[in-house]
This record gives structure tokens, sequence and C-alpha cells, in this order.
């Protein structure tokens, strides 16, 4: 039987549209540090969650290699979603809210994930196993670093194994048509990480260091590497200011993202002058309006409503072959330009 980095079929038959429908949900769209993505080991992506299905989406199109995804367990219940999830390269992964017998089960997920690295096929795991719509970061989960110890343990001595922090900066967390920044750091080369880590504590400490420190010390790593990739506020009661703050100053990641904007004068001359096509774009594309409309109220998590907006995308407009495209991208761009309108 096929080990799921080798089910290439449904894979193949999606890839391409997939990428292609991703890069044209976002008006601005930007790879920054595609240099730093290792080529001589196996590799674990490593991004903050922010955005739901998006942020998968967005490590997916960072390059054309293959990459083995992991999703919570529960969706995995319907055997024909099981099927094509297996078949686009996503794995179940169990989490503590799914109570302490099921996240047993993770230690199939885990060797499944060595496996795939051994395979020479890249990883992605979210660490922080929830997302949250904000310029922040939640506690690591272990679950990455245990992956990652486990390889470097059968194949270590082989080539190094490395997990890569990446950042994704978004400009609307709940509106698509806007920017993504996919902000790619420094890799940890963990298998030299855990041969100085040792050294450096039977030094200090004359003993062994232990898996559960060995995790700590790579846990605290990867925490600082991932938040210098991100606007990272710390999330605490003055969140909200701090991050007008940070706006305010426009630090260089900032700018990176920043969008081209339109001055107040000519975004109101817009707004007024193409009302009416608006209004004939609105008409050619309601059913996919009306959909997205419709689900989005439906969902009360505000963070999954750009995944909605994608797949409900991916479905319809290559179903027109792509000629309601040009009509729906005015419409999102007329969107946003009423969303931005007081802008300065």
């Amino acid at each position: 039987m096929a080990e799921i980095q080798d089910k290439d079929k449904v894979y193949k038959a999606f890839r391409p549209l997939v990428d292609l429908m991703f890069r044209l949900s976002y008006r601005r769209y930007k790879i920054v540090g595609q240099e730093n993505i290792p080529t001589d080991g196996a590799l674990i992506y490593a991004p903050n969650h922010a955005n739901a299905l998006c942020d998968a989406l967005a490590v997916l199109g960072i390059n054309r290699h293959r990459k083995v995804f992991v999703a919570r367990a529960d969706i995995f219940k319907n055997p024909k979603i099981a099927w094509l999830l297996n078949g686009l390269k996503i794995m179940p992964i169990r989490r503590m809210r799914d109570g302490v017998d099921e996240v047993r089960h993770n230690d199939e997920t885990m060797q499944n994930a060595v496996y795939t690295l051994e395979a020479g096929v890249a990883f992605c795991i979210l660490p922080e196993g929830t997302h949250r719509p904000m310029h922040s970061l939640l506690p690591l989960a272990k679950g990455i670093f245990r992956i990652a110890l486990h390889a470097n343990e059968q194949f270590g001595h082989l080539r190094p194994i490395y997990i890569l922090p990446v950042g994704l900066e978004y400009g609307d967390y709940f509106h698509l048509w806007d920017s993504l920044l996919i902000n790619i750091g420094h890799p940890i080369n963990v298998t030299e990480f855990a041969k100085q880590a040792f050294a450096e504590y039977k030094q200090t400490h004359g003993e062994d260091m232990t898996e559960p420190q060995l995790i700590l010390a790579l846990r605290d790593e990867l925490t600082k590497r991932m938040k210098e990739q991100i606007l990272y506020v710390p999330d605490d009661e003055d969140y909200e200011k701090n991050w007008a703050e940070l706006k305010a100053h426009k630090p260089a990641l900032y700018a990176q993202m920043d969008r081209p904007r339109l001055c107040r004068s000519l975004r109101y001359a817009f707004v007024i002058l193409l009302a009416p096509l608006f209004v004939l774009s609105a008409v050619l594309t309601a059913p996919l309006g009306l959909l997205t409309l419709l689900i989005r109220h439906k969902i009360q998590d505000p963070a999954f409503h750009n995944s909605v907006q994608y797949l409900l995308q991916f479905i319809l407009i290559p179903l027109t072959l792509f000629t309601a495209y040009p009509f729906w991208a005015f419409v999102q761009e007329y969107l946003y330009q009423m969303r931005h309108l007081n802008d300065d």
C-alpha cells in the first residue's frame, strides 16, 4: 500500500488549480526569503496559524515541491472526505481537546510524518495547534519537535533535519481580497542544535540532557524565530493599542506588506464613477457572491470566512472557464476600495 507521500494521482490533478486560484485571491501576494529554504536535508515547515485553511495553502504555494500536511482528526470521520484528504497528502492529528485516548493515536501520525521526511518529501505542521486572527503567537505544541527529534534519531546521521519558520501576514484576516506576505526565516538545523545542546548541557550540569529539556530548548528557539517573521504583538490587555502603535511606526516588515493605495479623492472617484460597473459585475457573479454571503453568515468563527470564500471560488470560477473571474475580481476590488474609503 502506498504511503501518503507517494499518493500523487489526486494531488497532481488538483495542485496547479489550487495554487493558481489561491494567488488569484489576493490583490498583493509576496514571498520573501525563499533563499532560506534548505535543500540538503529533511524539511519541516512551521508557519503561524492565523487564517484557517489559507495558512496551509500559503505554505503549499511557496514552491512546487510536494508537501504533506496535518489537519484536525474530526474532519476525517467521513470516509469519503478522509479518502480525498489522504489523496491531497493531508493526514489526521488529534488535539488534547479531542481527549487523552484520541491523542494516543498521534504516535502513528508522527511515525508517518517521519516516513514522509525520510522519503524526501517536506512536511508542514502548524505548531500553534489552533488558528487565531491576531498578530501574535500562541504557545507552540510539542508535536513538531517530537517529529523532528524522532526523524533525527532515525536518519539524522545521513542528512540533517530542519525546521523552517514561516511568517504569514495578512492585510485582512476576514476579507480575502487584500495582501498576503509570506516571510521565510532562517531554518533551525535540528541535528546540529541537538548535538550542541547536549554538549553544552553536559558541560554545565555534568549529566545528560533529557528529551523533554531538549524539546523546551527547541520550542524557545522556534518561538523566537517565528516571532521575527511576523509583526508580533504580545497578546495582553494592551494588544490593540500596541498594534496601532506598531502600524504607525511602519517597521520594515509592515512596509513589505503595505498595499499600494489610491489617494482618498481617487478612491471616492473610483467608487462613485464605477458604481454601474460594480452593479453589473455583481449581477453576473451573483451565484458566487450570494453563496459566499450565505455561508459566511452561517459560520460563527469569522477566521474561516476567507477559507470559505476561497473554496467557493475554487469550485465555481473554473466551472465558468474563468470567464467570471474578471467580473468577480472587479467586485472584490470595488468592495476593497469601499472598506478603505476613509483611510489616510
